[in-house]
């Protein structure tokens, strides 16, 4: 599982890993939050403490990046645009999750590696730099 610390002297910090890595009783104390915008099969509720629907990357952005050759650089450019511009609430959600239970995990279902990227990354770094 990866880790981002939010900043010099804070005890909040932002890890990520894919909800298929999970360990099932894990001893992470860290709020699991599901950042997808489809539940996954397979994952049991008990696996995720809060899913935050908004916090994913739109359909079609998904779509043009998965299946219309959409670059990982275009793709994150518009992705940050849409939580920044479109979705602001969804890092004023996620900060004070942060400031309630200190540890979040960022949760969705891709696994690094063996694929280079993931938006949960985009948003760990959009958190970091927006305290």
């Amino acid at each position: 599982m990866a880790s981002a610390s939010i900043g010099p002297g804070l005890h909040s910090v932002i890890r990520h890993a894919s909800v298929y890595e999970l360990e099932r009783d894990s001893e992470i104390d860290g709020l699991r939050v599901l950042i997808m915008r489809l539940w996954l099969r397979g994952v049991r509720r008990e696996r995720v403490d809060v899913w935050l629907k908004d916090a994913a990357p739109s359909r079609e952005l998904l779509d043009e990046y998965n299946h219309a050759g959409l670059t990982w650089q275009e793709f994150e450019r518009r992705y940050r645009a849409e939580i920044v511009e479109q979705r602001p609430h969804v890092l004023e959600q996620l900060k004070a999750l942060e400031r309630e239970h200190g540890l979040l995990i960022l949760l969705c279902h891709e696994r690094i590696p063996p694929s280079e990227y993931c938006h949960r990354l985009t948003l760990a770094a959009l958190l970091s730099s927006a305290t």
